[in-house]
Order: C-alpha cells, then sequence, then structure tokens
C-alpha cells in the first residue's frame, strides 16, 4: 500500500487512469482530501462505490498516528506524530489573531548539530517523504474548526530542510496549489542554518518561498561552537548564498538569531551582527532561547535583551524579538518527542 499524498500529482491520475476512471476523479479526491478533510475512502461519498473499494486496498491517507498532543493557553498546539516505522517527529499549530500558521518537520532528527537545540541530540535518522510532510499539514489543519484555514507554513520543525530538498519542494508545491491547501507561496517560509550549495539550488528551481537563515553568531568562530556544520561552510559563504537568493526571487530576507544567556547576547556581538547585516534587505528575527532539559543554555536577562535589541535599531537594522510561544508545552524543536519518548519507556 503506498501513501495517498506521496503520489497525487505523479502516480494517482495515472492509476484511475488504468481503471478507466475519468479524470475528474483526481479532483474530486483531492478536494475531500483538502477542502473536507476526509479521513477515509468511505467518506468521499460522490465516488463509486467500487473505486473507494480500490483506493482502499492501494493506498493509506495517512500514515501516522497522533502519539502525542499538547495545548497551551496562549493557543498553540503541538504533536508528535508516530510513522509506521515507529520513528516519531514534532509539529506545531500557533494561533496569533486571524493568522493560522504551522511549523512542520522535513527530517526525523537532524544532522546539524546546533549545540541548544533538541531535534539534533539523536542525529538524523532518516528524510520525511512528500507525503510525510503533507501529512503534518493535515493534522494540524484538523486541528481547527471548520472554516478557519491555514494562513502560513514554516518549515521550522525537525531536520534541516534544505537537505532534504527533493521530496520537501514537492511538498510545498502542493501545499501551495489551489486545489490543495491554497497558501500562497509569500506565505510559506523555508528555515536553514545555511547549506550554500542547497541555497543556489533552491534559487534555481523554485525561489518562489521565503528563506530564513539561522546565523545564531556573528563570527565563524563562535559560530563554530554553535552550528559545527559551519567549519567547513564559513559565514561569507552562507551570506553570499543568501545573497544571491534574494537577487532570484526578490524575497525580503530573515536572519534567525537564538539568543543564549552569557554566549552570543553581549551588546559586543550585537555591534559585530550590524557590520554583517548592513545594507541588506532583511529581517533579523532575534528568539530568545527556549531551555532544553539537560542542556545549559538559557535566555538572556531582560536587561542583556533590551541592550542587545537597542544597539541593533540605533544601527539601523531592522529586528524583531520573537515572542515566544508554547513554552509550557515543550514547543521548541525536538522537546515534545524525547520527553513524550521519555515517558512512553517509563510506562513500558
Amino acid at each position: 500500500m503506498r501513501h495517498l499524498l506521496d503520489v497525487l500529482s505523479d502516480g494517482l491520475p495515472e492509476w484511475l487512469e488504468e481503471r478507466g476512471q475519468p479524470k475528474y476523479r483526481a479532483a474530486q479526491i483531492r478536494r475531500w482530501l483538502f477542502a473536507r478533510r476526509a479521513a477515509s475512502f468511505d467518506a468521499m461519498s460522490d465516488l463509486p462505490s467500487g473505486l473507494r473499494g480500490d483506493l482502499e486496498r492501494d493506498f493509506r491517507i495517512l500514515e501516522g498516528n497522533i502519539a502525542t498532543l499538547r495545548q497551551s493557553a496562549d493557543g498553540t498546539e503541538k504533536l508528535v506524530v508516530e510513522w509506521s516505522d515507529g520513528r516519531r517527529i514534532e509539529c506545531v499549530l500557533l494561533r496569533d489573531g486571524p493568522r493560522r500558521s504551522i511549523c512542520v518537520s522535513s527530517q526525523v532528527g537532524c544532522a546539524m548539530g546546533c549545540v541548544f537545540c533538541a531535534s539534533g541530540l539523536d542525529g538524523v535518522e532518516r528524510n520525511l517523504t512528500r507525503g510525510e510532510i503533507l501529512e503534518q499539514m493535515l493534522h494540524l489543519q484538523r486541528r481547527m474548526p471548520e472554516g478557519e484555514r491555514l494562513s502560513h507554513v514554516v518549515v521550522m520543525g525537525m531536520g534541516e530542510p534544505l537537505a532534504n530538498l527533493d521530496r520537501l519542494l514537492p511538498a510545498l508545491r502542493e501545499a501551495s496549489s489551489k486545489d490543495a491547501l491554497g497558501i500562497s507561496p509569500r506565505r510559506i517560509t523555508i528555515s536553514t542554518v545555511g547549506l550554500p550549495d542547497a541555497m543556489e539550488r533552491l534559487a534555481r528551481e523554485d525561489a518562489r518561498f521565503h528563506l530564513a537563515v539561522s546565523l545564531h553568531a556573528p563570527n565563524d568562530a563562535l559560530r563554530n561552537q554553535l552550528v559545527p556544520v559551519n567549519r567547513k561552510i564559513g559565514l561569507d559563504a552562507v551570506l553570499a548564498a543568501a545573497d544571491s537568493y534574494f537577487e532570484r526571487s526578490g524575497r525580503r530576507l530573515t536572519f534567525e538569531y537564538v539568543l543564549l544567556g552569557g554566549i552570543n547576547d553581549d551588546v559586543s556581538h550585537a555591534r559585530e551582527l550590524t557590520h554583517r547585516l548592513r545594507g541588506r534587505t532583511a529581517m533579523l528575527n532575534v528568539i530568545p532561547c527556549n531551555p532544553v532539559a539537560g542542556l545549559p543554555y538559557v535566555a538572556p536577562t531582560a536587561a542583556r535583551q533590551r541592550a542587545f535589541r537597542e544597539t541593533l535599531e540605533r544601527a539601523g537594522i531592522n529586528v524583531q524579538f520573537r515572542e515566544r510561544k508554547g513554552d509550557a508545552i515543550d514547543a521548541a524543536c525536538g522537546q515534545l518527542r524525547r520527553s513524550s519518548s521519555t515517558e512512553s519507556r517509563v510506562a513500558r
């Protein structure tokens, strides 16, 4: 049995044709999946019963089960999805006024090794398929009442998205299709630690999406400590690839900077960062650290955050400090998967 979401565009139409079904059946199935949120083929009442039976025999709509669900008072919901091979990932629904943003994963685990992030503590296990990436969106869509629709997607969950472009790009193209979730590419953001070759490929193949580049340090010496993959790349190469993407796409760049108390939060770091970013059409998104159990990193004091921000603003840097959401439900990348896995082991 195949995952239906893996073959919607380049497998299902041929499958239907082989069975003598008219072309419009594919559109009907897509409508049931994305607009009507069907969880079974039996629910697709305008399909012939025989076709529903054939679909049931050959395809699965959903591969994963929701292993853990946490809800926060601020409206954030975080899911741990367990796939049929027993591996788990996380995805998040964030409510902010009229916005309904989701954060999805691209890999099981992560190989980038960022020292403050729970996602990569156990390394990377495998890439997610395009269907598994899409399925996260459907699980999160179903957490919303009928009539509400997803407005924004960020690929900022577990994994390095640009290390899985072969599967990620088809999934995002489906998500942005008008006969699927209809999310404008302008409202889809791909987050990366900065893999220049993959950034160049993204610019060549599909430069419609926003790109967010995680810096976390203003110089190579510190970034090598915090983002080990930087030792093979260097900040200059990352920024040059980001500039190239901007030239190709015209999309304003976003740079991410997780603020770690006593490590990268000094005014001197802010000044150095201004020299790196000055003159670029970009937003600097600063995220106070969301502490992870077992790791020594904490958020800076309010005073140090204020001094860091004021230094950037005086230099004319377009900066915003992201409001932390979901602290009470382990909403930082990888946190809930680890805590729920521990709970499962204890329960057994």
